[in-house]
């Protein structure tokens, strides 16, 4: 026999595992539109956040500049700092934050939507009685009356003029307290 040297098989070879030039450039905008999601947050949030000090400057600078060119380029250099912060922490915390508006949202809509029913019917209010026993009924049926009066007077109100509302904010402030979990306000 020969010794003749066998070609090596795929196996042999050591696997490039560098990413592509595409998805280098991919990685680069979205860190880029992260950026711009953080210079579009209001202070508060942007302190609770766990950012480096010249990367919370970079962001302080941006949010302060108004013209066009100038603030590309800081959008720009905030990307480039993002490339040593921990992306994924603050994808995190941002996507938190927005289904955390989301639900309460949601929370907000269902409050008003027992608020018009507790105004339209009382077998609503037996029902939030039977939920919540430690209520004060007298109180929360003085709400809701002065609210259906403010309605009707309301709709009596000639046209042009601003309508009250106090009573009705009134009722959503008192349903505001009550201790509902997730749906039952349904």
């Amino acid at each position: 026999m020969h010794d003749t040297p066998q070609p090596a098989a795929p196996e042999d070879f050591p696997e490039d595992r560098r990413p592509s030039k595409s998805q280098v450039k991919r990685d680069m905008h979205a860190l880029l539109d992260l950026g711009r999601e953080l210079i579009d947050l209001p202070p508060a949030r942007l302190a609770r956040l766990p950012l480096d000090e010249p990367l919370r400057e970079a962001i302080a600078l941006a949010q302060r500049i108004h013209s066009n060119e100038g603030r590309r380029r800081q959008v720009h250099y905030v990307g480039k700092l993002m490339r040593h912060a921990d992306a994924a922490a603050l994808r995190a915390q941002l996507d938190l934050w927005a289904s955390g508006s989301r639900e309460e949202t949601r929370a907000m809509h269902r409050l008003e939507d027992l608020r018009d029913r507790l105004l339209d019917s009382d077998e609503v209010l037996t029902q939030l009685l039977e939920r919540f026993p430690g209520l004060d009924i007298q109180a929360l049926r003085a709400q809701i009356r002065a609210a259906r009066k403010e309605a009707r007077d309301n709709a009596a109100l000639p046209e042009g003029r601003e309508p009250a509302r106090k009573h009705y904010r009134a009722l959503f402030q008192t349903l505001k307290t009550l201790d509902f979990d997730d749906e039952t306000s349904r």
